[in-house]
């Protein structure tokens, strides 16, 4: 199942547009949208505006494949879970967003390939031949590592005298 979500705080009408034609021009049914506070009512595919958390973390784990906004949110959702993510992200030009802070969030998570990212509805259409036998090039943990949790520990009650600007 491809799981389709744009988040939780506004619509992304253009990414189910494009992902309702991509479903018309395949013949793909077996996918799923949250679509957040929209409109936009698919034609080829069902729909729900929002998913409470423990749904959206079974959508999550029962999709093959995710399609998304590149909200880092989603981001480590997908990765964490060791799912396949595309991504197209929203644009400010087209009042999805404030500003365009998920065109570089996009380009650096593929430039890991750790997602596909789309920047247009044509990209979109492309990227999804590429989607079948994409896999991230690694995954999240859902925890920090021990490592990580030593260091941050040392950090916070060093005494105040060793944090020296270096």
């Amino acid at each position: 199942m491809i799981f389709i979500t744009v988040g939780h705080q506004t619509p992304f009408d253009r990414l189910i547009l494009a992902m309702d034609d991509w479903a018309q021009r395949t013949g793909e049914r077996d996918i799923f949208a949250q679509v957040g506070r929209s409109d936009i009512k698919p034609r080829n595919f069902p729909a729900v505006p929002f998913l409470s958390p423990e749904e959206f973390d079974r959508k999550m784990r029962e999709a093959d494949r995710i399609v998304g906004h590149a909200g880092t949110g989603t981001i480590i959702a997908a990765l964490t879970r060791g799912k396949p993510l595309l991504v197209m992200p929203r644009l400010s030009s087209r009042g999805e967003t404030r500003n365009d802070h998920q065109i570089p969030t996009a380009k650096h998570f593929a430039g890991q390939n750790l997602v596909l990212a789309a920047l247009d509805e044509s990209e979109l259409h492309e990227c999804m031949q590429k989607f079948v036998n994409f896999c991230p090039k690694q995954t999240l943990q859902d925890a920090a590592s021990a490592q990580l949790i030593a260091r941050l520990r040392g950090f916070i009650f060093s005494p105040a005298s060793d944090l020296r600007p270096i």
